[in-house]
């Protein structure tokens, strides 16, 4: 029951690319500001963008038991590396000039971990808080259940550690309870769910508030997913969030202004933002032959018959259902600044979006880039005649086709020869 129905939602909030779903994700220390705005407790402390700044914050919290913690948007921070070589992101220090030393080494630096790959992530700030000794560490989810309409809250009495390898080696410590969107988290409920999470009776009562305002923030914020790892019992019998992950979704930025005002752009790929600026939704893959095409069902479809003919996508690009010229031909410049394309595939179905849009938006395009690589266009639909003749006049070497099956087949074959040739170091002249 669990892998079925909680493997996915856990696992997609850190792979962008699993889905097409868009979720902005925000920074530790500006999940933590949400969770004090709603009378949540998390440890003391605050975030710097310079090692100055780190230094006046440790230096007012006047402990000498401190965490650092590098802000950037990947799990397995303590884990990672940094450019310059200094190790995990996640350091306990116990003065404020330990703290401007590590700041100064952490900001504008790469943090490299599992899931980053070899590019890492910029750290942009760090965030310094007081040092919060727990007696038990506990896991607490708030997760949008998008195929049943409801929202499901994972609990586990096994915190502090990754939740998949929790459902791994001891399954029977998640628990699940769905939550009606309409009726909320009734006091029987959130009862039901502290009472599995491992706490003293004395922990108990804080921990039900907790469970009710984090479903309050979920709802009221428009969040797809609330991970708070550890949720912890202090030795004092406090509650507290000790680190939290929280995404939001970009179908509810109209009404969430101040959430969405603090995305991250140094956090996310430069190309998918542009993207994102023209109405394109556009995700890189490691393949070789790009794709251009409207609609996400059919975009994965031609991803698939491409994949069926013995061809690797470059990437997802879906240019939506109003497209113009100025942004196909944005769309192209997206494909092109990967430079292992070696065949581009426009497939387009023109219901909403007008073929001759297209021929306009490919010409533009394949004039201002120069395009040397052979281009197999299909396309179906609204001034379908109107597109041909434009591209028929263009005088471009392009390879058109009405059947999806050999248009897709051409565009691996094609592709197929230009890597050969690029490998031997020969430049081809396709002629269409």
């Amino acid at each position: 029951m669990f892998s079925k129905t909680l493997s996915r939602p856990i696992l997609s909030a850190s792979k962008a690319t699993s889905n097409q779903l868009r979720n902005l994700s925000i920074h530790e220390y500006r999940s933590a500001n949400l969770l004090k705005s709603y009378g949540i407790a998390v440890p003391n402390g605050g975030a710097a963008v310079t090692p100055e700044d780190a230094y006046k914050i440790a230096k007012e919290l006047n402990t000498e038991d401190m965490v650092i913690k590098a802000q950037a948007l990947t799990g397995g921070r303590g884990k990672g590396h940094f450019d310059n070589g200094l190790q995990s992101g996640v350091r306990l220090v116990s003065s404020p000039e330990e703290v401007k030393d590590l700041a100064e080494k952490m900001l504008h630096h790469k943090l490299i971990t599992k899931q980053t790959g070899a590019a890492g992530k910029e750290v942009t700030a760090v965030y310094i808080v007081e040092r919060k000794f727990a007696r038990h560490e506990s896991y607490l989810s708030v997760i949008m259940d998008r195929k049943n309409k409801s929202t499901i809250i994972i609990a586990s009495s096994e915190g502090g550690m990754d939740i998949e390898g929790v459902a791994k080696t001891n399954p029977s410590a998640i628990h699940t309870y769905n939550v009606d969107i309409e009726k909320g988290v009734s006091d029987e409920l959130a009862n039901e769910i502290a009472s599995v999470l491992g706490y003293t009776s004395h922990a108990i009562p804080k921990a039900v508030d907790t469970i009710k305002k984090l479903y309050k923030i979920f709802k009221e914020k428009d969040a797809t997913q609330i991970e708070i790892n550890p949720l912890s019992e202090t030795i004092d019998h406090d509650v507290l969030c000790m680190d939290a992950k929280f995404n939001f979704d970009d179908n509810a930025a109209y009404r969430q202004e101040e959430v969405f005002s603090w995305r991250d752009l140094t956090q996310e790929d430069p190309d998918e933002v542009t993207a994102s600026k023209y109405g394109l939704n556009f995700i890189k893959l490691d393949g070789d032959i790009g794709c251009l095409v409207n609609g996400a069902g059919l975009a994965m479809a031609t991803m698939d018959v491409v994949k069926l003919f013995g061809g690797s996508p470059a990437n997802f690009l879906d240019v939506g259902g109003g497209a113009t010229p100025e942004t196909i031909e944005q769309a192209f410049r997206l494909i092109m600044t990967e430079k292992g394309v070696s065949a581009i595939f426009v497939n387009i179905f023109g219901g909403i979006v007008r073929c001759d849009y297209v021929a306009e938006g490919l010409l533009k395009a394949a004039e201002a880039l120069k395009l040397k690589i052979p281009v197999v266009v299909r396309l179906q639909g609204t001034n379908l005649e109107k597109a041909r003749e434009i591209i028929k006049n263009s005088g471009l070497k392009l390879f058109m086709y009405d059947d999806l099956d050999v248009a897709a087949h051409k565009v691996v074959q094609l592709s197929k020869i230009v890597e050969a040739a690029r490998a031997a170091e020969v430049e081809v002249d396709i002629k269409a």
